[in-house]
């Protein structure tokens, strides 16, 4: 969405006019607060972070866009690699601009690539072609079948059934 974008402006008009913008400043302060509570998250489902491979699907801020600017992904791979993650990513149009950002990360040629191996997956941007990922095969080719959606792309009992661990956002 453009919401990190559009408040961002309204706080700059604000203070262009004279005016508080402290609703819109709080808004944008527990939207980035946020980004920090995934890593935690994640931090929950796989442990400490450190010598884990962690795959990452969807860099893109929103689907169908190679458009990295505000881009969640951005901070959240920064602190799992801060942590001491290895992070493999793909994205169906943003990894050219994504290894601009994230030139330290590995970059994978399609989404089974991605996850071989891993020791979870992290869905970070809702494109539809990952709804129709073959997650049997998923499962099959990482190494823990753990998956944190920070999209909610899945129905969490779904992927609970076919055995993995698996938190959302919000459920």
């Amino acid at each position: 969405s453009c919401f990190p974008k559009d408040t961002s402006a309204l706080a700059s008009v604000a203070r262009e006019f004279g005016s508080d913008s402290l609703i819109v400043d709080a808004v944008m302060e527990v939207n980035q607060r946020q980004r920090a509570v995934m890593i935690s998250k994640i931090e929950k489902l796989i442990g400490e972070p450190r010598g884990k491979t962690i795959a990452v699907l969807g860099l893109s801020f929103k689907p169908e866009t190679d458009d990295m600017r505000e881009a969640p992904s951005i901070e959240i791979i920064r602190g799992l690699v801060e942590r001491g993650a290895q992070v493999r990513a793909y994205d169906p149009a943003a990894m050219e601009e994504a290894r601009k950002c994230l030139p330290d990360i590995a970059y994978a040629e399609d989404e089974y690539a991605a996850v071989a191996g891993a020791d979870a997956l992290v869905f970070m941007t809702e494109w539809n072609q990952f709804r129709a990922l073959n997650m049997e095969r998923v499962k099959e080719l990482m190494r823990s079948p753990r998956i944190a959606d920070l999209r909610n792309i899945y129905e969490p009992e779904d992927l609970r059934e076919l055995g993995f661990d698996y938190v959302g956002v919000g459920r």
